[in-house]
């Protein structure tokens, strides 16, 4: 049997790695982890946000070895079932500002509802400015709430989910890298308001990254992020249905 050579040894070891669901899940988080760190390198400048390098990475890899979605999907699907768990978690942070919350509840209602229809409506605007198709509309609209919701909204309402979660992570790391910019500009001092804005603009990321800068911030971003869900998932298929989309 003749002996393989350096590159076909190489090669070897590749094709048995990327067979190996353990590889995709270490690929993510040392992709996320190696934006973590040049995000902290930077002074945590927001256009590095660790969450939008680590797609990057992911990606590259994926497009360089012409590797499926699917089989990447299959090794890291183990961290998407954590979002589920990571998103309860959230009550811990919630409960520790009851009273705090409870004493605003009526503008975080409010906010929670003008907030969302602003977002779907605007949405929906630049959709028909732009003519875009039915279905690409349809899969816009959720784009301000949380992934695992909107995707399940697109799917309800006809939308396409693959194209809702891209869009919905867009939205999320442009939101946690302005947010902070644009409430500074508007003289927002309240960690309360600052907090449940970002939260309901950038939901999940915006809420990671509000919980890593103050407590009463994170904990009204993740308000903003689970009422922002709940709000869309009722005046969504309401509004689709009067505007006949």
């Amino acid at each position: 049997m003749p002996q393989m050579t350096d590159e076909q040894k190489l090669y070897s070891i590749w094709v048995y790695l990327q067979a190996e669901p353990l590889f995709w899940l270490t690929l993510t988080v040392g992709a996320y982890l190696a934006g973590d760190y040049i995000y902290r390198r930077t002074g945590l400048f927001p256009l590095f946000n660790p969450v939008a390098l680590g797609i990057i990475i992911v990606s590259g890899v994926l497009l360089i070895f012409n590797i499926q979605y699917e089989r990447y999907f299959d090794g890291a699907k183990f961290i998407h079932f954590l979002l589920g768990p990571a998103t309860v978690a959230l009550a811990i942070p919630i409960y520790s500002k009851w009273e705090l919350i409870v004493a605003n509840a009526r503008s975080i209602a409010a906010g929670a509802l003008l907030g969302s229809l602003f977002a779907v409506l605007v949405t929906y605007a630049l959709a028909l400015m732009f003519s875009l198709d039915q279905e690409i509309i349809l899969s816009l609209l959720p784009r301000s709430v949380t992934a695992p919701i909107a995707m399940g909204i697109a799917e309800l309402t006809g939308g396409i989910p693959s194209l809702t979660a891209i869009i919905t992570i867009i939205t999320g790391i442009i939101g946690a890298a302005f947010g902070t910019f644009t409430l500074d500009l508007l003289r927002i001092k309240s960690m309360a308001a600052r907090g449940f804005g970002i939260g309901l603009a950038s939901h999940g990321i915006g809420t990671a990254r509000a919980m890593s800068r103050n407590d009463t911030a994170g904990v009204f971003a993740a308000v903003a992020m689970g009422l922002s869900g709940i709000v869309a998932s009722l005046i969504i298929p309401l509004i689709i249905a009067v505007l006949k989309i």
